[in-house]
């Protein structure tokens, strides 16, 4: 390449390549935005569209690729959605005017955490993270570009990053310093991010407050910095950057809410089946998005939860005057969204008008809230503000059948410009007047065939045959000889056609400089449109609850300082919906103050888990402000939930299914407090027997004597059973089951004590394994069981000192056949104390012979 002669527009290309070698490079060429080299190569098997080359003829020809620039969002779109950034160079002067090379300049970079403009319309929250480090605590940012969301924190340990940034379901990390090789590759490689380096910083002292701490300011800065950067443009829409603390939400890590099902379901990745999915009965993007932040974080505040919990009662004790807020709201479009398109330059004559729809609906929301008479709605009606001067500048301005296109015209409302009611009168009324000069000018000629028409080289003229060229009258001048034809002006049809010219040219022209004013007016109302989305999502997501709530019979819970748990007839709120209310099964769930653990004993399939969860979700719903499955509820407020259930290995970091049980009873062990809920399912049992059993004892008698956080702990292992006779704050409880005739019923009822067996060849069973191989697994059963493992718990002195003692020193027998029963009486009679060495060598020949 080197050595080729560069065309002064490859040139331009490669200089502006050079400032953008990360991403794909689209420069705009008239009708298509072109890629060339590496990004024509790369883009063309990606995007599935052709590959050809520039100077076919050059001995190394340049690779190039294009997409049609009006369909190129969704190619921009795909590029995103596999972790690429993409560069949009336009074309920065009119190509007729241009001396030399047309001047083209990057005008945004779009990049999978700055996506706005996407055709694939989703109401989630899309955040860009930034990390910072001052060498001992992290700095973390994270900001919405298509709402303006802002938000930063402190954090001590890179665990809890990687956790955040999960939760947050980012897919790309700036970062403000130089990371750990070995973090880097957790981010990139384990969690599949797009990492980016910014180290300026953007100082704005509009959107950093002065209460946060010197790393938080860095860290927002410097996301700041990147934003602008790579968006190019002033960004109104930005809100200010708001401290938060993870312990001012219910915490949960990422593996936890996932194996809850929060905010999908976790085999499926889909909505359906989670509870999100339950408690969504939302009617606007913004209610949506805020549900699924409340799911995401639940609060610890009880005051706060009561305030929601009050709104929520209120709803449900007026239900007509609900049903007619649940209507209203459908009407409202995502107000945050089309604010920031305003701030971006980006809102078309659609989006204002979906805007000014929404606001001409708000009134009517404030008047349903105050009908409700109710105090406890005070707080939210003075939040939702009407602007009604911005309804009704955009009802005055914008024409209701407006498309989206902002440089045709037909976008602004008559009657709002005054000189441009004057030019469509023009255009309205000069075709009459053209008519009325044809008729005048053939009557006057006698050409009975004398007709006006257009073209764009000649404008409007007279048309006349080469019949009647002589009864062309003497105002008549030539503009065009045809063979068959001649073409007329007169100094009357010109001057309509250059008022009516002028008139298209300028209402186009003067439109879309109206359309901008509008714009830029609409620009100032930003602040208050945040606002306003916010009180109306409240709004939304409240009334969901509500709906919810009365569909389901849902009642609302109570809060003690005791740290007693007590639910009666609690159930699963999305299991008891996807199975159908009258096959699910209910169980009460009560813990006093001196109970501190429950240890569930019962087969598979049984419903242990279920039962977990059930406590689990209720907490959640609860803490949300949520009304909750259960007849009965009384909950202490927790400030954490810790779960390991369900095994799977974490293939990707190469972590086996025990390693990870491990590392998720570490994470509650190190940070649980007495305030926290533990739900531990089969820990242990991805190791060898003793092995888990020792580890479960130890952990149960850990969380016992040093923690007692509320905690479930589900295990096969029946010996742990016997803690309750040593350990005061742990009951035994197990599910219940009906045996009858040899068969088994699962009752998927808890009931209080230990169970009395296991019943794993009996879910093999059901599973339908062969009947020889069910009965010999029954005999080997029998065999284990008669030579069954003595546990015993250590001193509660030294909770940590656990060991497992065995009977007697001994081979479990797990053959039954004539031979094996040989062996075992040669063995018994062999007198081991009176061998000589040469017996004993003799001894071990006769028994491998007989082997």
């Amino acid at each position: 390449m080197a050595n080729e002669k560069i065309s002064p527009g490859m040139q331009q290309y490669l200089d502006v390549k050079k400032d953008y070698p990360d991403a794909f490079l689209l420069f705009r060429m008239g009708d298509f935005y072109e890629l060339f080299y590496e990004d024509a190569v790369k883009a063309a098997q990606i995007l599935e569209i052709s590959l050809t080359s520039r100077n076919k003829n050059a001995e190394n020809p340049i690779p190039m690729a294009g997409v049609p620039y009006h369909s190129a969002q969704q190619y921009i779109d795909v590029l995103v959605e596999m972790g690429h950034k993409v560069a949009i160079a336009e074309q920065m002067e009119d190509p007729k005017q241009a001396v030399g090379v047309v001047k083209r300049e990057v005008v945004q970079v779009i990049t999978p955490g700055t996506v706005v403009d996407s055709t694939k319309p989703d109401s989630a929250n899309n955040f860009l993270v930034a990390l910072d480090s001052d060498g001992k605590n992290f700095g973390l940012a994270y900001m919405d570009v298509s709402t303006g969301e802002f938000f930063a924190t402190s954090l001590t340990d890179f665990a809890t990053v990687r956790s955040e940034i999960q939760n947050l379901k980012a897919r790309e990390v700036v970062l403000g310093f130089d990371l750990l090789e070995a973090d880097e590759q957790v981010l990139v490689k384990q969690m599949n991010l797009l990492l980016s380096t910014e180290k300026e910083r953007f100082e704005d002292v509009h959107l950093i407050d002065t209460s946060l701490t010197d790393l938080e300011i860095s860290v927002a800065e410097k996301l700041l910095q990147y934003v602008h950067r790579t968006q190019k443009r002033e960004l109104s829409h930005l809100q200010k950057v708001l401290h938060y603390e993870i312990k001012d939400y219910l915490q949960m890590s990422y593996a936890t809410k996932s194996s809850l099902d929060l905010l999908e379901n976790a085999r499926t990745s889909k909505k359906h089946g989670s509870l999100y999915w339950l408690l969504d009965e939302t009617k606007t993007a913004m209610g949506m998005r805020l549900l699924r932040n409340w799911i995401d974080r639940p609060l610890v505040n009880e005051e706060l939860i009561k305030e929601r919990q009050d709104i929520i009662q209120v709803f449900l004790d007026h239900f007509f005057e609900r049903s007619d807020l649940s209507d209203s709201l459908k009407g409202v479009y995502d107000i945050e969204r089309l604010a920031s398109r305003v701030s971006f330059g980006k809102a078309n004559p659609k989006d204002l008008l979906q805007l000014g729809n929404t606001l001409a609906q708000v009134p009517l929301i404030k008047a349903i809230l105050e009908s409700f008479g109710s105090p406890e709605l005070d707080k939210l009606v003075n939040q939702i503000d009407t602007l009604p001067e911005l309804e009704s500048l955009i009802r005055s301005a914008i024409d209701p059948d407006a498309q989206a296109v902002i440089t045709e015209g037909n976008i602004i409302r008559t009657g709002f410009d005054q000189t441009l009611d004057n030019y469509r009168k023009v255009l309205r009324e000069g075709t009459t007047w053209i008519a009325d000069i044809e008729a005048k000018e053939r009557a006057a000629s006698g050409i009975t065939n004398l007709k006006i028409d257009y073209n764009k080289k000649d404008g409007y003229y007279f048309h006349v045959t080469n019949s009647n060229l002589s009864l062309v009258p003497e105002h008549f001048f030539r503009k065009a000889t045809l063979k068959n034809s001649e073409r007329y002006g007169t100094a009357e049809l010109a001057k309509i056609e250059g008022e009516m010219l002028e008139a298209r040219e300028q209402s186009s022209s003067l439109e879309y400089d109206i359309f901008m004013r509008i714009r830029a007016q609409v620009e100032r109302y930003i602040t208050r449109l945040q606002d306003l989305a916010k009180a109306i999502a409240t709004v939304d997501v409240l009334q969901s609850l509500a709906v919810v709530a009365e569909n389901n019979h849902y009642v609302r819970p109570s809060f003690n300082e005791q740290h007693e748990i007590s639910i009666e007839n609690g159930r699963h709120a999305v299991v008891e919906v996807v199975m159908g209310v009258q096959e699910y099964i209910p169980n009460s769930i009560h813990f006093d103050q001196k109970t501190s653990i429950q240890l569930i004993t019962g087969p598979n399939m049984s419903g242990k888990s279920t039962y977990m969860r059930q406590l689990a979700l209720t907490v959640i719903m609860a803490q949300i402000g949520s009304f909750v499955a259960a007849d009965k509820v009384d909950l202490p407020v927790f400030d954490a939930i810790f779960t390991r259930i369900g095994a799977a290995d974490d293939l990707i970091s190469g972590q086996s299914t025990f390693m990870v049980e491990m590392m998720e009873a570490n994470q509650a062990i190190k940070r649980a407090s007495q305030n926290s809920l533990i739900l531990f399912d089969e820990l242990g049992r991805g190791t060898a027997t003793y092995d888990g059993m020792a580890l479960a004892q130890s952990i149960i008698e850990y969380i016992h004597n040093h923690i007692k956080a509320k905690t479930m702990f589900a295990t096969h292992y029946h010996e742990l059973t016997d803690l309750s006779n040593q350990l005061t704050e742990l009951v035994n409880v197990h599910v219940a089951t009906l045996e009858k005739y040899g068969e088994v019923t699962f009752l998927h009822k808890i009931a209080q004590g230990p169970a009395d067996k296991s019943y794993g060849i009996h879910v093999a069973k059901i599973a339908g394994l062969p009947e020889a191989l069910l009965e010999r697994a029954d005999k080997i059963l029998t065999s284990l069981e008669s030579n069954a493992v003595q546990l015993s718990t250590s001193e509660l002195s030294e909770p940590l000192d656990t060991t497992v003692e065995i009977a007697e020193p001994q081979q479990l027998s797990l053959f039954e056949d004539d031979k094996s029963q040989t062996i075992v009486q040669a063995l018994n009679a062999i007198d081991l104390m009176n061998l000589t060495p040469m017996e004993a060598m003799n001894t071990i020949y006769e028994l491998k012979k007989m082997l």
